[in-house]
């Protein structure tokens, strides 16, 4: 007496598993890459503050470029000494529990 094994459906229920798993996994590189990308602008958008406001540029217009560079972002100044450092925040668009994005700047105040 011989055993047969039916295998019908097993291939179904193995693709049904993996295809949300594998769909999940694109779905967070792509987030993390945009991340990546709003990381670096969020860079460019500190410097160029910092060197705004170090110059004597008033913060309406450090905080326009900000926006420009990064839609969203938060712009905070801060001076230290001969320094003037721009701190730039944003949301990182992954959804989980992770910490805002943030970029910091510093350029030497007075400079024309």
């Amino acid at each position: 007496m011989t055993l047969r094994r039916d295998d019908r459906g097993s291939v179904a229920a193995e693709f049904a598993v993996v295809v949300p798993a594998a769909m999940l996994l694109v779905l967070l590189a792509v987030a993390a890459l945009a991340a990546a990308g709003t990381q670096i602008r969020l860079e460019h958008a500190a410097a160029q503050a910092a060197r705004l406001v170090a110059r004597g540029e008033d913060l309406g217009r450090a905080g326009e470029a900000v926006q420009a560079a990064a839609g969203g972002a938060a712009l905070e100044v801060r001076s230290d000494a001969d320094l003037t450092c721009a701190i730039v925040t944003a949301h990182h668009g992954i959804p989980l529990p992770l910490p805002a994005l943030r970029a910091e700047a510093c350029a030497l105040s007075g400079g024309r």
